[in-house]
This record gives structure tokens, C-alpha cells and sequence, in this order.
């Protein structure tokens, strides 16, 4: 009885032995790669030896091509015409001619730039800030994206992003937050200048933003309205349409009304800086959506306007400037540059010096390593006994 047990235990063992390396085999062989050298890996390839002749020929040729490319783009740079004025700074003993000592002081001075060389179109005005941290992260994120495009509606986070300036006291400030709120509010202005055909140079402000920023990140508030009057005589902000205390008058001499919703309870961005912002515009004001790009350094520049004429050589051109923007605060100054471009954009000589230091230096090593090879050769091994892998 036993002896039957046993041997019917050994024919099942037997069996599932058997069919359990039958199910191995039958894995083994759904995994195995399909045969071809593309799936087995065995492609021939080019594997190139590092022969010290072609090197050095490569080297020279590199530096051949480097070398006078970057010169070119040195000359393009050097081509550039720029004039800049230090116009105010933390450190007094400069005695700069526009220094303030606290904000929205409403200082008023005048610079005066002589152009160096004939400067032509487009000749482009830009401010310029040290030591000024907009890539700080928490200045950065301080800011409503939705009240920017005009939605009065503002998720948790971006309420707690815009403190400590998302009120005051029980005004609440539209745009909120440390951007919009810091916003470079020093007025530059063309006081006199000719451009080369002798007519009055005029400084053009619009055009200075990405038009993708105004078409799809600002706009005036749900709710705003305006309205251009026949006539500024008859033209009143009487009654419940409108919230204006006056009507606003443009640089044509057009006169405007408007309403801003909730006004008596809301401080808008053009009653914050009324010198740079008008009630029409508003955020869509192309200064303030230069600002609120956020610069990557400390001292960085932004578009104030520009010119459209050239500027002969001896010209002298002088800006009124009335300074508001404060820098003591944080040991940081301000400049005016008067710049013209090229086709690689400002005055950047960095360019060209790297293509000139990468071509002189293959230039030097290419010819080393040649004449190294010229005089003390080295024999390579003969290439048919090369082997990649064994066989």
C-alpha cells in the first residue's frame, strides 16, 4: 500500500517538473529578442580613431571659422552707440543731479546726452536698476493673475501672495501685491533734441510691451466703462454711471468719462500713480506691463521708449526727469541709457570675446598638437588589429 503511494507521488512530482520547464522554455522564448542585427545589436557602426592629423586639421579649421566670426560680431557691437547717466544712487557723497532721499518726492532735473556718432532709428531709451531683487521669490509670486485680466475674484493663494499689499486699511488696492505696488514711477520726458532732418525729436511710448502680455494677461476690470465726450465744455461725471470726479482729458485735448466698479471702497492703479497712469488705460498702461515682467538679475534694464529719427553725431539731447522712485531703501541706483541696436540687440561685446577665445584657442592647440606631431611623431597601431568586442 505504501509502496503504491509512493510511486503515484513520484509520477506527480515528475509531472509538474515537466511541465513546469515546459512553461519556463515557453517564457524564455516570448522574451527572447527577435533575431536581426537592428533587435541583436550587432549594426556596423563607425568607430573613428583619434589620428593626430586629422585632430589638429579639425582644431585649425574650427579656429579658422571662430575667429573671424567673432570679430565680426565685436565689430557689430562696437558698432552699437551708447550713452548712459547715472542719474541717482543710495550713496549721497556722488551728489547726483536727480537724488532723492524719500519716495514720491517729485524732484525735477534735467540730463543732457551728446550723441558720440550718428545714431540711427530705432534709437531706444531704457532705465536702469541696481541692486533691485524682482526674482525674489516672494516679491515674484505677490500678484493676482486673475485681477490683472480684470476678474474680481481672487483664489485663497493669491490673497495671501498680495499681503501686506493687497489693503489698506479698509480700501482694497487693484492690482494687488508687491509688483504692481513697486511699480518705477519716475517720469521721463524729451525737454529738447533735434533729430538729423532738424525737426523736434519726439519720444514714442507705445509699442514697448509684448503684445502677447496685453492680449492675454491684462485687462481693465469687469465693469469698467468709458466714454468720449463731443466736447470737454459739456462733458460731466454727474450721476450714478459714472465714478470719475472730472472728466479725463487726453494729450489730444479729447475728454473721456469712465466708471470703475466699487471705486469708493477700491484704490485702482491709476490713483496709486496717477503721474505715469491714466483712468483709461489702467494695467493695460505699457509701462506698468514692462515693469511687470520680472527681471532674472539685480541690475537690469527696461524699455522706456524710443525714437523713430536719427540722431546726428554732436546733438545734444536732454530729458526732464521728475524722481519719485526711491533706491536708499535698498542700496540701489538708477540711470537713464540713450542706446541704439544691431541685429544681435544691444551694445554686448561678451559675445564676440567668447567666439573669439574658443577659436584662438583651437586655433593654438591645433598647430601645437601638429608640430608636436611633425617633430616627434607617434605611431598608431595598425587598425586591422583593432577589436571592439570579441567575435
Amino acid at each position: 500500500m505504501l509502496r503504491h503511494q509512493s510511486e503515484n507521488s513520484t509520477k506527480t512530482m515528475t509531472n509538474a517538473a515537466s511541465s513546469g520547464a515546459e512553461s519556463a522554455s515557453d517564457e524564455i522564448k516570448l522574451n527572447t529578442p527577435r533575431d536581426g542585427a537592428f533587435y541583436q545589436q550587432e549594426m556596423k557602426a563607425w568607430n573613428p580613431i583619434l589620428h593626430p592629423v586629422w585632430v589638429s586639421v579639425t582644431l585649425v579649421i574650427l579656429g579658422a571659422i571662430f575667429l573671424p566670426v567673432g570679430f565680426k560680431i565685436k565689430q557689430i557691437s562696437d558698432s552699437v552707440v551708447e550713452i548712459m547717466h547715472k542719474y541717482d544712487s543710495h550713496d549721497i557723497s556722488e551728489n547726483l543731479e536727480c537724488a532723492i532721499s524719500t519716495p514720491n518726492q517729485n524732484r525735477t532735473c534735467s540730463l543732457a546726452f551728446e550723441a558720440p556718432e550718428d545714431m540711427e532709428p530705432p534709437i531706444l531709451v531704457y532705465y536702469e536698476i541696481e541692486n533691485f531683487y524682482q526674482n525674489h521669490r516672494n516679491y515674484m509670486t505677490s500678484l493676482s493673475q486673475q485681477q490683472l485680466y480684470g476678474s474680481s475674484q481672487m483664489t485663497t493663494l493669491e490673497e495671501k501672495n498680495c499681503e501686506p499689499l493687497r489693503k489698506l486699511g479698509n480700501t482694497t488696492l487693484n492690482p494687488c501685491g508687491l509688483v504692481a505696488n513697486t511699480l518705477f514711477n519716475d517720469v521721463i520726458k524729451v525737454e529738447e533734441g533735434k533729430d538729423a532732418d532738424g525737426g523736434d525729436l519726439i519720444m514714442l511710448e507705445d509699442g514697448i510691451a509684448w503684445s502677447s502680455d496685453l492680449e492675454f494677461i491684462y485687462n481693465q476690470p469687469e465693469g469698467f466703462v468709458k466714454e468720449k465726450c463731443n466736447d470737454c465744455d459739456n462733458c460731466s461725471c454727474d450721476g450714478e454711471d459714472w465714478s470719475c470726479e472730472k472728466p479725463y482729458e487726453d494729450v489730444d485735448g479729447v475728454c473721456y468719462r469712465y466708471y470703475y466698479p466699487d471705486d469708493n471702497t477700491t484704490q485702482y492703479l491709476y490713483e496709486t500713480y496717477p503721474l505715469i497712469i491714466n483712468p483709461l488705460e489702467g494695467v493695460t498702461n505699457e509701462h506698468f506691463v514692462v515693469w511687470m515682467r520680472i527681471a532674472a538679475l539685480p541690475h537690469f534694464r527696461k524699455l522706456y521708449g524710443y525714437f523713430e529719427k536719427p540722431i546726428k553725431k554732436g546733438e545734444t539731447v536732454t530729458f526732464k526727469i521728475i524722481a519719485n522712485w526711491d533706491v536708499r531703501s535698498f542700496k540701489g541706483s538708477k540711470s537713464l541709457v540713450l542706446t541704439t541696436t544691431s541685429m544681435f540687440g544691444g551694445k554686448n561685446p561678451a559675445l564676440g570675446y567668447s567666439f573669439i577665445g574658443v577659436g584662438g584657442f583651437c586655433l593654438l592647440c591645433g598647430i601645437l598638437f601638429g608640430l608636436k606631431h611633425y617633430f616627434k611623431p607617434r605611431k598608431l597601431g595598425d587598425k586591422k588589429y583593432l577589436r571592439y568586442k570579441e567575435e
